[in-house]
């Protein structure tokens, strides 16, 4: 004869553990900041502003240092790498320093 407190142990058992134990929930900022590397690189390149170039390689170490190993790192090297020549072709169509906004 099974008590009540004897199911309501075992059940506890069943649940899955707490999301720091669970490796299957991720942080969503590596993700986040590669697609705004890549929109601020693509407002680098195609509007020629050399603040969008910038910004865009700022996210893309962000999200290079927030990414896991286990990631592939395809994405976030080509997004890398085209933020590096938004930067690089904005100031080869300009090179003159950026001017403040104020």
């Amino acid at each position: 004869y099974r008590t009540r407190q004897d199911e309501d142990k075992r059940r506890l058992n069943c649940y899955p553990p707490s999301t720091e134990a669970n490796p299957t929930l991720e942080d969503p900022t590596p993700d986040y900041m590669n697609l705004l590397g890549m929109i601020f690189s693509m407002c680098g390149l195609m509007l020629k502003l050399k603040w969008c170039a910038w910004i865009a390689v700022y996210c893309s170490f962000i999200s290079f240092a927030n990414s896991r190993s286990s990631e592939d790192t395809k994405q976030m090297m080509s997004s890398f790498m085209l933020s590096i020549s938004a930067v690089v072709m904005s100031y080869l169509q300009n090179p003159q320093p950026m001017s403040p906004p104020w």
